[in-house]
């Protein structure tokens, strides 16, 4: 056997670090892999036209032999989310907890895959062995249920990675965070700490999720008359419980809208997580047959996205819900950075309709706060402290509090997605940088729409197009017909009558000069009208609008 020492430990980040989304870690040792999370993220507001983000994987696919699984922290889609498209190019095996699993299967049943991929149900406190790794899922506290820790055994020592997690000493459903299992690792040792640095900013504790339940008790109280609509995260079942719960106290029916709603709360549901009291739940058909203050729904679209129901709801679009005078609504969520615009217009379009719009108080996070990152440190007391899912400032954040606490500023790891960590008791240092980045899913393309695509896309929008028609003859490549110019969404063309005829005249100067030239290859013609009308136009309108010649013969 090898001496051991001379093996090191490799973390190697493939997605995740530096945003909130597309979390994907691989660990190697030797000649095993083994990967924590798959998840997408959703496209920037430059993205034109894409509809998911997810991970390259050509790091993995380069190294299949050595990949023995997938093991899986928790059921939200910035960490399951990619699975699908992933499983499709390498087949391995899946490992997760029952509720994750479930959720997991909906993904591969839409996509086909159900009979292909060996899928494993871990329980809290049982460990898998997979290659040099064994890993051991650690019971945590999220605002979803199942979460879990991994705590990653290799022979060069031990990773603690937290998942997504929160301390939650009184969570709805399910006992506590294992805090005691953390400080029996930590005590044994640990080589480093993966910590999860959402809420890294954020001072204090963070609320536990039963706290909602009493808001919402609270609101329902004062709003006996009102229908209530309740948006929130589809996955976040335990408050979806509550508002169950609270329904049920004041005698009122449920109704769930939304497909990742009805999704989730499906699964849930059939595998004991939620506990619905019978006849509470109707379908929307029969919502008629209630009096308003009779009535609760619990929809999506808690951050204004567009296709989401809350938003067809407050645009009108909605088939089986009007939004009306007195109705009340709740948000029941924080805006994600970067959709508070999306939000507000929501919340605008709601009061509009004369509903009674409540977003305070009605959310608590699912993610640590400062006192509890600190509570973990002091339990895994871990060598080297590597920071992870949040986005740059959140990464940082986490790495002063490891700083206060007494670890050694050279042993603290702000990573880049692609760096290849190589760690073992006497040192750790980036030694490496793999292939990484985003692959768009647009509709049913996956990786067909690259950055060049997205250029065009994103000129296009910003200065629309101008096709130039003209005929040649074959030999002599005489102008036949046209230059023809087509405009859309550069000018109102019936306004701009002077201004096209003046850039037909340009391309016809053009086309002039390469025949006294003798300019006879396409290409070039193209190219020479395109300088020429596109200097013209910059004059004229200080534009750069898409100009594409096209030129047929006879």
């Amino acid at each position: 056997m090898k001496n051991i020492n001379n093996s090191k430990l490799k973390i190697i980040p493939l997605g995740g670090l530096e945003q909130i989304g597309m979390n994907i870690t691989a660990f190697e040792f030797e000649d095993s892999i083994i990967v924590v999370d798959c998840g997408l993220a959703f496209p920037e507001d430059d993205m034109l036209g894409i509809d998911l983000v997810i991970p390259d994987i050509t790091y993995l696919k380069d190294n299949i032999s050595k990949v023995k699984g997938f093991v899986i922290t928790h059921g939200h889609e910035d960490h399951i989310g990619a699975l699908p498209y992933v499983l499709k190019e390498i087949n391995i095996p899946v490992y997760a907890t029952k509720l994750t699993v479930g959720l997991i299967d909906n993904k591969l049943k839409e996509h086909g895959l159900l009979k292909k991929v060996k899928r494993k149900v871990v329980k809290h406190g049982q460990s898998i062995n997979l290659g040099a790794f064994r890993v051991e899922f650690i019971k945590t506290n999220h605002s979803i249920q199942d979460a879990s820790a991994l705590a990653i055994y290799s022979p060069a020592g031990t990773i603690v990675h937290t998942g997504d997690f929160k301390v939650d000493y009184t969570p709805v459903f399910g006992d506590a965070i294992d805090l005691q299992r953390f400080g029996e690792i930590g005590k044994k040792g640990v080589l480093a700490l993966m910590c999860d640095s959402t809420n890294a900013e954020r001072k204090g504790f963070t609320m536990s999720e039963r706290t909602v339940g009493r808001t919402f008790d609270n609101i329902f109280a004062e709003h006996k008359n009102t229908r209530i609509i309740i948006a929130t995260f589809a996955s976040n079942v335990d408050r979806v419980q509550q508002i169950i719960n609270s329904a049920y106290k004041f005698g009122r029916k449920v109704v769930v809208e939304g497909r990742s709603m009805v999704n989730v709360i499906g699964t849930a549901s059939e595998l004991g997580y939620l506990n619905i009291p019978d006849n509470t739940l109707i379908e929307i058909e029969q919502m008629k047959n209630y009096p308003d203050e009779q009535m609760v729904l619990i929809t999506t679209g808690s951050q204004g996205e567009s296709m989401a129901a809350l938003s067809r709801m407050a645009a009108d679009v909605h088939k089986k819900v009007t939004i009306k005078p007195g109705d009340t609504v709740i948000f029941s969520s924080n805006p994600i950075p970067g959709n508070e615009k999306a939000v507000s217009k929501v919340i605008n379009e709601l009061s509009m309709k004369g509903a009674d719009v409540i977003f305070q108080d009605a959310h608590v996070s699912g993610h640590a706060c400062q006192e509890e990152i600190k509570l973990i440190y002091s339990l895994v007391r871990p060598k080297y402290a590597i920071p992870v899912h949040g986005e740059y400032r959140h990464l940082k954040a986490q790495a002063e509090i490891a700083k206060n606490l007494g670890i050694e500023k050279e042993n603290i790891f702000i990573l880049s997605s692609g760096d290849v960590l190589e760690l073992d008791d006497s040192q750790a240092k980036v030694v490496n940088h793999v292939q990484t980045g985003a692959i768009f899913v647009d509709g049913l393309g996956v990786g067909d729409v690259g950055n060049i695509v997205l250029r065009d896309r994103q000129h296009l929008a910003e200065d629309g197009i101008l096709i130039v028609v003209l005929t040649l003859e074959k030999h002599s490549n005489m102008v036949m017909a046209g230059p023809d110019i087509v405009s859309r969404g550069f000018v109102y063309v019936r306004e701009s009558e002077s201004l096209m005829e003046e850039a037909r005249h340009v391309v016809e100067n053009s086309l002039d000069y390469c025949m006294d030239k003798k300019i006879t290859d396409w290409g070039k013609i193209k190219n020479n009208v395109k300088e020429s009308l596109g200097d013209f136009l910059w004059k004229k309108t200080k534009r750069n609008p898409m100009i594409l010649p096209i030129i047929m013969e006879v």
